[in-house]
C-alpha cells in the first residue's frame, strides 16, 4: 500500500510505473472499444522510442541528474536510420500485408497510422509530456542511444512476436482475432503487455 501511495504522490520518480499503468489502461479501453490491433501496439512502441530518442537528445544535457548509458554515445543518427527502416516494415507488413484480406483490420490500422484513434493519441501525448517534464524537473533518469536501449529491445522482441502471431495465429483464425471480438483482442494483445511488464520489472530490478 505504501508503495502504491508513493507512486501516486511522486509520479515523476516512478515514471516507469506510470508509463505501464497508462499504457495498460488506454490499451484496455481501446480493446473495449474495438480499436486495438497488433499494429496499434507495435506502432505505439515505435513512437514511444522515437519520442524518447528525440526528447532525450534535446534535453539531457540540461538535466544535471541525467546519466548517460555506459556506451557514452550521444549520436542519434544510427538510431534514426534504424527507426526509419522499422517504420517502413511495421506499416507495410503489420498495417497491410498481414491483413490483406481483412478490410476491418486494415481500416482500424489506418485510423491508428493517421492519428484517428484517440486512445493511441492520448497515450503518445502522455509519453511526450512526461519525458519533457522528467528533464525540466531535473529528475534522475538514465539516457541511452543506440540499437539496444530498453525500449528498443521491447520493440525488437515485439516485432518478432508480432510476425509470429500474424502469420501463424491471426491469419488462421480471422473471425476470432478482429478488433470487434473482445476475447480475441485480449488474447492477441496480452503477450505484448507481458513484454512491457517484463521490461518494467527488469528496469526496476537492475537500475
Amino acid at each position: 500500500m505504501n508503495s502504491f501511495s508513493s507512486i501516486l504522490e511522486k509520479p515523476l520518480k516512478y515514471y516507469s510505473q506510470w508509463d505501464f499503468l497508462v499504457f495498460t489502461l488506454l490499451t484496455a479501453l481501446s480493446i473495449w472499444s474495438g480499436q486495438t490491433t497488433v499494429f496499434y501496439v507495435i506502432l505505439f512502441f515505435w513512437w514511444n522510442e522515437l519520442i524518447r530518442i528525440i526528447i532525450d537528445r534535446i534535453f539531457f544535457k540540461r538535466n544535471k541528474n541525467a546519466v548517460l548509458a555506459s556506451n557514452k554515445t550521444t549520436s542519434i543518427f544510427g538510431s534514426i536510420i534504424q527507426m526509419g527502416v522499422y517504420f517502413i516494415f511495421i506499416v507495410v507488413f503489420f498495417g497491410f500485408m498481414a491483413n490483406w484480406n481483412n478490410e476491418v483490420l486494415i481500416f482500424t490500422n489506418m485510423k491508428v497510422l493517421f492519428f484517428r484513434n484517440w486512445f493511441f493519441n492520448i497515450n503518445l501525448l502522455f509519453v511526450t509530456i512526461e519525458r519533457v517534464l522528467l528533464h525540466i524537473k531535473q529528475t534522475p533518469v538514465k539516457v541511452s542511444f543506440g540499437a539496444f536501449t530498453p525500449n528498443m529491445l521491447v520493440l525488437h522482441v515485439s516485432i518478432i512476436l508480432g510476425v509470429i502471431l500474424m502469420l501463424f495465429i491471426v491469419r488462421n483464425f480471422p473471425e476470432t482475432f478482429t478488433p470487434t471480438n473482445l476475447f480475441g483482442s485480449v488474447l492477441i494483445i496480452f503477450p505484448f503487455l507481458m513484454i512491457r511488464a517484463l521490461a518494467l520489472y527488469l528496469r526496476i530490478r537492475y537500475k
